[in-house]
């Protein structure tokens, strides 16, 4: 006597056979990534969002803009209204070179530069009251606290 199986379990069978085997040799998409890469990434968002803000707040928009920015009878420039003296001190604090102020106010108008000295200040030398109206009115600092807490 032969063993039969029922058409519809067998049919189940065979299809979770094939999907079992499918999904098991089907490569992952996309790359794959550590936790803490994936911490790295979010961190580095919300600076750059945090940055978004802040230039916002002090010169009304974020990104590069068609024209200079001046603020403060021409004592700060670009979209994080530095100061060129500041950006001088903190970029030889930072990279070791030197400066003119002409080339600080440069650097300050072009935005991914200002960017990377403005997050360099906050974060590496918690310096976000040198922006005091706009830490306030943003919460600069608790927005700061919650991105270390993040790591």
């Amino acid at each position: 006597m032969k063993a039969t199986l029922p058409l519809g379990l067998l049919v189940s069978s065979l299809a979770l056979a094939g999907c079992v085997q499918h999904t098991a040799s089907k490569a992952l998409p996309g790359p794959v990534v550590s936790v803490q890469e994936a911490k790295a990434y979010y961190v580095e968002k919300r600076k750059d969002e945090v940055l978004r803000e802040l230039a916002t707040c002090e010169s009304g928009g974020h990104g590069d803009s068609d024209r200079l920015i001046i603020g403060g009878r021409g004592a700060y420039v670009g979209r994080f209204q530095f100061s060129p003296p500041t950006v001088v001190a903190y970029v030889k604090l930072r990279e070791g070179r030197e400066l003119s102020l002409s080339e600080a106010k440069e650097l300050a108008h072009d935005y991914d530069q200002a960017a990377e000295l403005a997050k360099f200040m906050i974060f590496d030398l918690d310096r976000a009251g040198d922006w005091p109206l706009c830490s306030r009115k943003i919460g600069l600092r608790a927005q700061v606290e919650e991105i270390r807490s993040a790591l």
